[in-house]
């Protein structure tokens, strides 16, 4: 390996760390009510077919973030997915053996599909076209992505509401994406300082918001009679 070739993988493997975070909070947040013996498997699983949909993204993603509404769509879906993150508490069917762990891995990999538009930009930019680089550096980043995910599953059985900063987060990322979109991000644009933050805030509140809404409601719904 020449000088450059390393410096260029070196630069990727520091951009990888720095946007795996909030892959990791997704994996974590998908695979936290899971049986122990499954969330390895959805981590591990979800967090490769991730980075293998985002290996073929990078090549298309210039083009895919020039098409009008292509965000606002990723940003509406990611809110769906905040959300149901926030109601799937364990109790429900859809958790047991096979179900759960399908289940799993197809949120998480949906979910970084979605958020994965902006990232695959950095990465490509950094290998400056080097295909080699750009496959190197984005296989280096499962292990950075399980092992995080991983550390913040443990974090959210010691301390819950991580779990609603999880998907606040996730909130956060649709407001962002909201605002890039090429069709109609303009309108987000406010003319104060700091204006850039008001969507994505609001957002992150409304998952939240909804999270605490429709959870009240479904545990109403199921409560037994009588109670």
């Amino acid at each position: 390996m020449d000088s450059e070739l390393i410096t260029g993988l070196l630069k990727l493997i520091l951009i990888n760390i720095l946007l795996s975070g909030d892959n990791a909070v997704v994996i974590a947040l998908a695979c936290r009510n899971l049986p122990p013996q499954q969330q390895k498997k959805a981590t591990l699983w979800g967090g490769a077919g991730a980075v293998v949909l985002r290996i073929g993204l990078t090549f298309v993603a210039v083009w895919i973030l020039k098409v009008p509404f292509v965000q606002v769509v990723g940003g509406i879906l990611l809110l769906y997915i905040a959300v149901k993150l926030l109601l799937d508490d364990g109790s429900e069917e859809k958790l047991k053996p096979g179900v759960g762990l399908a289940g799993a891995v197809k949120t998480i990999i949906i979910a970084d599909l979605v958020m994965s538009l902006d990232n695959v930009l950095a990465v490509a930019g950094a290998a400056q076209g080097n295909i080699l680089l750009i496959i190197i550096g984005l296989a280096i980043s499962i292990p950075l992505i399980v092992w995080g995910s991983q550390l913040l599953m443990k974090i959210m059985e010691r301390f819950p509401i991580i779990v609603w900063g999880g998907a606040a987060l996730l909130g956060y990322t649709a407001g962002e994406m909201l605002e890039n979109d090429k069709g109609i991000g303009q309108f987000f644009e406010l003319p104060v300082a700091g204006g850039h933050y008001v969507v994505p805030i609001l957002l992150a509140i409304l998952v939240v918001v909804l999270g605490r809404v429709l959870g009240k409601r479904r545990a109403v719904h199921h409560a037994p009679e009588g109670l």
